[in-house]
């Protein structure tokens, strides 16, 4: 696991890489990356610790062969595993996908085993850590078809479910709150099918055919929270009352250059959103004032050496840099390679609240 010491600008790339000046800004990202080995080859959630370090989820669809992990990020990118997610820990089987940290101390993670076959069998699951160690994983909910992207927030986590009942045109799915007090994994919430339950505090609907595959990317900034409707390339703010439910919702960004919209990550101090764009191969940035979407990186099928984007599914900000996870799943024309990577994408200084 390294990382490339060759920056290398994207928008000299010819043929594989494109990417748009940020709002007016005359210098562009560089793009560089650090090369994961093959025991961490299907890179996927991401989460800023308040440590400064970054969680990163590995499920290992693509070579099953290694089992999946939960790694992290330092400040100096270096790598360092914070867990194996299999029998030493309490799993059978896991495919963890969003994570992030409660305030209890303890990380979460959407469960998706059984990846991709929508059978009630993805699950919540709570890492229990203890002086830094993980010391076991509990199933604390199950039921869900698809969860995906997580927010800890307050007393909760919040979980997208990404496929409520795939049968049904246009498509709903949604996002479902726990309090972090009701999760017992003596006595796990099993999610009521049909998205009847009562945990649901947003649900929406996916309206492509081609891709019904709805709330994805997730993260709360304050007061407002942000999901990733996938299969229509939307970006949906919705605003939470005291309490922590959502009290309204809308449609704040869709298309503009983005052809789905899958994890996302926020900057803290502008509050501008990034969005992994897994059909176009793309990171775009939305600004949280006007709506207007922002290309930040964006080329053709390739192995993803050298930095270039490798069907990414979730971005990471920080300290002004974008850091992009390739899953690189076998669809849409892509075949999964062995160079497994972690995009990099440098922002240029702007004093725009908007492009950074």
């Amino acid at each position: 696991m390294r990382r490339t010491n060759r920056w290398t600008m994207l928008a000299c790339v010819a043929g594989l890489a494109a990417v748009a000046a940020l709002g007016g800004c005359e210098a562009q990202p560089k793009l560089s990356m650090i090369e994961l080995p093959a025991k961490y080859n299907t890179p996927d959630g991401m989460f800023l610790d308040s440590d400064g370090t970054i969680l990163l989820s590995v499920p290992n669809f693509n070579d099953p062969n290694h089992p999946p992990k939960i790694v992290r990020i330092g400040a100096d990118d270096t790598i360092t595993e914070v867990c194996e997610l299999g029998p030493k820990l309490g799993l059978d089987k896991a495919g963890p996908l969003g994570i992030g940290v409660g305030s209890d101390g303890n990380i979460y993670f959407s469960d998706n085993p059984d990846f991709g076959k929508n059978i009630h069998t993805s699950r919540l699951v709570r890492v229990v850590m203890k002086d830094g160690k993980a010391v076991k994983a509990e199933v604390v909910a199950t039921g869900f078809n698809n969860a995906n992207g997580l927010a800890c927030h307050g007393d909760s986590v919040y979980v997208n479910e990404c496929v409520i009942d795939p049968n049904v045109s246009p498509m709903p799915s949604g996002v479902v709150r726990f309090k972090l007090s009701e999760l017992n994994a003596a006595t796990p919430i099993a999610l009521a099918a049909g998205g009847s339950d009562p945990h649901f505090v947003l649900k929406f609907t996916t309206k492509n055919e081609d891709w019904k595959v709805g709330a994805n990317g997730l993260g709360i900034h304050g007061d407002t929270m942000w999901v990733c409707n996938f299969g229509d390339a939307q970006l949906i703010k919705a605003k939470l009352g005291p309490d922590g439910n959502v009290v309204s919702h809308e449609v704040f960004a869709e298309g503009q250059g983005m052809m789905s919209a899958d994890g996302l990550s926020i900057n803290r101090k502008s509050g501008a959103v990034f969005i992994a764009d897994f059909l176009g191969n793309a990171v775009h940035k939305v600004c949280a004032k006007t709506g207007k979407v922002t290309t930040i990186a964006k080329n053709g099928l390739t192995d993803g050496a050298g930095g270039l984007l490798d069907r990414p599914s979730e971005p990471c900000f920080r300290n002004n840099k974008v850091y992009v996870a390739n899953i690189d799943l076998p669809l849409v024309g892509n075949t999964p390679d062995k160079v497994y990577t972690l995009s990099v994408i440098e922002l240029p200084p702007c004093k725009k609240t908007c492009d950074k």
